[in-house]
């Protein structure tokens, strides 16, 4: 049988390599999805609460549901999704990844499926999930196309994606790679390469050639005065999520 064709970028793949033991240091190289997960987390849960018609007041809302996160790093959004009752999957194509995450969560008491895959290596295996966290990933790929169809065949019929990366403007040179990796060093220089970031537009033609239909995106606004994260239905400027369905 032919290999599945991989999107993966290998001189991608060894930047995060290099920082896998930081995934939980919350002062290290990861700080920036640190201070971004509760309102990446906040989007999230609620983009699955109306999908799937689930009441986050209950102790297990997501139980029931098989949730892939996709790119997992150190587990990040993968442990609250396990928190949360899901039957979580966490997959990345950094193998380092895999054992941090693994011993972040069995020190956290979660049962959490973390595997060294690709979305394309899983989707040839013809698994299914009722949800894809998708985040962080699509400006990293080497065929966002490819990578993004390799999503929607991971989703059930009726199944929910949700999709952040970095918009491709003067403000996301700024702010993404000036600023986040020169002035501020939150992140190693050359994490992101600016020519790879994604426009909304662009992001949601690129998930309906991939058989899917955006659903929904916000912003995620960084507060310098405030140091935090928000949400905005109008400033996509930077960082920005969405969501989408594969129709049943």
């Amino acid at each position: 049988m032919q290999a599945p064709l991989s999107t993966v970028d290998p001189a991608e793949i060894e930047k995060f390599q290099a920082m896998a033991a930081e995934w939980w240091d919350e002062n290290g190289k990861f700080k920036p999805l640190h201070m971004l997960n509760p309102c990446r987390l906040d989007y999230i849960t609620s983009q699955i609460a109306g999908e799937f018609d689930r009441d986050l007041k209950t102790d297990k809302p997501f139980a029931g549901l098989r949730i892939l996160d996709i790119g997992c790093g150190g587990g990040l959004l993968s442990e609250p999704m396990a928190r949360l009752g899901a039957d979580v999957v966490g997959a990345d194509a950094a193998e380092r990844n895999i054992p941090v995450a693994q011993v972040h969560a069995e020190q956290s008491g979660l049962t959490i499926d973390y595997r060294h895959t690709t979305a394309e290596a899983m989707a040839e295996a013809g698994e299914q999930f009722d949800v894809v966290l998708n985040m962080e990933v699509v400006e990293h790929v080497s065929s966002p196309i490819d990578y993004l169809t390799a999503c929607q065949q991971l989703l059930k019929p009726g199944g929910l994606q949700i999709c952040s990366t970095l918009n491709r403007n003067p403000k996301s040179f700024m702010m993404a790679i000036i600023g986040a990796e020169h002035v501020m060093r939150w992140l190693p220089k050359g994490t992101h390469e600016w020519s790879k970031f994604i426009t909304p537009d662009e992001l949601f033609d690129l998930l309906r050639n991939a058989g899917l239909t955006p659903v929904d995106r916000k912003g995620f606004v960084f507060n310098p005065i405030t140091w935090s994260w928000s949400l905005s239905a109008r400033d996509l400027s930077v960082n920005y999520v969405t969501a989408s369905t594969k129709p049943a």
